[in-house]
């Protein structure tokens, strides 16, 4: 059975904000990933580098709050598009399947295929509005 975590899209202070529900949840982040430790990462302005691609807080009992800064080339972050639903699959073919069911008469916004963080991933918002994260960590 998949799980669904919030993922949080900000303008720029996503580590001003994680830092703050981390005082308020407790807790270690899982994960923090900037721009500059992708590959291709220098290809970013200095202040794009420090931006955060990637963060994620447990809270509770299995829930993950994620979130990323919006690079200004992502466009303007407003109500509505500053969140998606993540979905990890249990599988890579659970993970195929979520995605291809969602996929009817949405817009991909990245198809979904393996990632270079080590998951199959992909990216979409539905025919309804609402975006999703679709995605299936591979086992180390």
């Amino acid at each position: 059975m998949p799980t669904i975590n919030p993922y949080l899209i900000f303008n720029g202070n996503t580590e001003e904000a994680f830092n703050f529900y981390k005082s308020i949840f407790g807790g270690e982040f899982l994960a923090v990933q900037r721009f500059k430790d992708i590959p291709e990462g220098d290809k970013f302005s200095p202040g794009q580098k420090e931006k955060l691609m990637h963060i994620s807080l447990p809270i509770g009992k299995g829930n993950i709050l994620m979130a990323g800064d919006a690079l200004e080339s992502m466009g303007p972050v407003s109500f509505g598009n500053n969140f998606h639903l993540a979905v990890e699959a249990d599988s890579k073919e659970e993970a195929e399947k979520i995605f291809k069911e969602l996929s009817a008469g949405a817009k991909i916004e990245l198809p979904i295929a393996d990632a270079f963080w080590g998951a199959y991933f992909g990216m979409l918002t539905d025919k309804f509005g609402i975006e999703w994260m679709v995605s299936y960590t591979y086992k180390k």
